[in-house]
């Protein structure tokens, strides 16, 4: 499959939307800014600023690698993945 095509799946699409949507809640829980952010992934030693970070996590298309950087910095041990019991 061709990257604009897997870009493209509805699938990916909704794991894309998955991942914002965690990530963004996992922010919003601990009351963290883009910009608080950006200063927690640069004590792990990643660059990145507070715009970057609002389109990255906007599109929701980042790698799994960035995912766990974002909740390392934020001190997430724990992450609940689906809301059913």
């Amino acid at each position: 499959m061709a990257v604009n095509e897997w870009k493209n799946n509805p699938v990916t699409q909704e794991y894309e939307t998955r991942a914002k949507n965690l990530l963004k809640g996992e922010l919003k829980r601990r009351g963290i800014t883009y910009a608080q952010l950006a200063a927690k992934l640069a004590d792990l030693g990643v660059q990145e600023n507070e715009k970057n970070l609002n389109n990255k996590i906007s599109r929701g298309g980042f790698t799994a690698a960035f995912l766990l950087q974002c909740l390392a910095a934020i001190g997430c041990k724990n992450m609940r993945l689906d809301d059913s019991d």
